[in-house]
């Protein structure tokens, strides 16, 4: 597995444990630091994985704005979990990291909404990433 295609699953993973958790993303990083630095069993936490967990941190009110504006039918709180963190990280590093192409920021999402979510979450988290890519433009204020 290339490390940022592990780099964006822990991030994921992150996001997903801090709402589920019902505490910062900032907060559970630093757990995954802290069990990495004291654990040898723990693998340690990649630097683009605290990037985009990071990032996403600066941008969370937006990106979730973002989502609940586009998401035809869902609001927020209603959607799968799995999915929403996978968009949340996913519509963070599509729309404000210009290191990466969209085309792989999509397939990477879409590989995790595979992984881990239901047979409906991939076309979902597709088509609402083909949306920001689209709007892209519009969408990056701060």
């Amino acid at each position: 597995m290339a490390a940022r295609n592990k780099a964006r699953k822990r991030a994921f993973q992150i996001l997903f444990e801090a709402d589920q958790r019902g505490v910062s993303v900032q907060e559970v990083l630093a757990d995954w630091i802290r069990h990495a630095r004291t654990d040898d069993r723990q693998p340690p936490v990649n630097e683009y994985t605290m990037e985009l967990v990071e990032g996403y941190a600066s941008y969370a009110e937006r990106v979730d704005e973002l989502i609940a504006t586009y998401a035809v039918g869902w609001t927020l709180d209603r959607m799968p979990v799995v999915d929403r963190n996978i968009l949340r990280l996913s519509a963070y590093e599509l729309v404000w990291v210009d290191t990466v192409p969209d085309p792989v920021v999509i397939d990477e999402a879409v590989q995790l909404a595979k992984e881990f979510s239901t047979d409906e979450s991939p076309s979902f988290v597709n088509g609402m990433l083909a949306r920001f890519k689209d709007l892209k433009p519009s969408l990056r204020r701060d």
